[in-house]
């Protein structure tokens, strides 16, 4: 399952970071901003709890979210998703997954696993900006549900249909939440239209 948020202010910003013109510093900023926005309808059915709250008038019957939530970014271009989930929950733990392409074989090869201990009750959210083969996304899916995590969701910036059919076969009870389904994949296995290298344009290695 897949869920691609169409809000204006979303496809706004997308216009502005899909611009082959768009330096790094901007470029960052409008993921944290994007990713924002795709979270806030991502985790729009997270667990709450019932609590009252003393206003300065009277008690208040209020909600508090009630899931432990870790934030996943597959290294490095997930890392330029982490701010804009913190900036939503920022009591979310972090861990870290690193995924290199086999130039031979083309599949990912992980390279780096630091998970929070303790925390397979948690809803855990695997962020990448590109969701292109699925490859990684997969390979990230499978390492967490493999530790015991039973509730996970991706989330990406620009996706393509050959990207989310891999993790609908792989992972089906796990949804993705994208800004755009595009076209498809070119013989470089780049996303068309997409952004480019996004690791690249996040962090001015291009």
């Amino acid at each position: 399952m897949y869920v691609e948020v169409q809000h204006p202010c979303i496809q706004h910003k997308l216009a502005l970071l899909r611009d082959a013109e768009t330096g790094h510093k901007r470029f960052r900023e409008l993921a944290t901003e994007i990713t924002m926005f795709v979270c806030y309808e991502a985790l729009k059915h997270v667990e709450v709890e019932q609590v009252n709250v003393q206003t300065p008038v009277a008690i208040a019957s209020c909600q508090k979210i009630a899931n432990d939530i870790v934030v996943v970014p597959i290294l490095r271009a997930g890392v330029g998703m982490l701010d804009g989930i913190l900036g939503l929950v920022p009591t979310a733990r972090v861990g870290f997954l690193g995924m290199y392409r086999d130039e031979e074989t083309k599949k990912p090869v992980e390279y780096y696993n630091k998970l929070p201990s303790d925390t397979t009750d948690a809803l855990y959210i695997v962020v990448d900006p590109m969701l292109a083969t699925g490859g990684s996304t997969v390979a990230a899916l499978d390492a967490i549900t493999g530790a015991g995590v039973e509730k996970a969701i991706v989330v990406c910036i620009v996706s393509c249909p050959e990207g989310i059919q891999a993790v609908e076969r792989s992972h089906p009870d796990i949804p993705v939440y994208t800004a755009s389904v595009d076209e498809c994949l070119n013989e470089k296995k780049y996303i068309v239209p997409g952004l480019g290298d996004a690791g690249d344009r996040l962090f001015g290695t291009r």
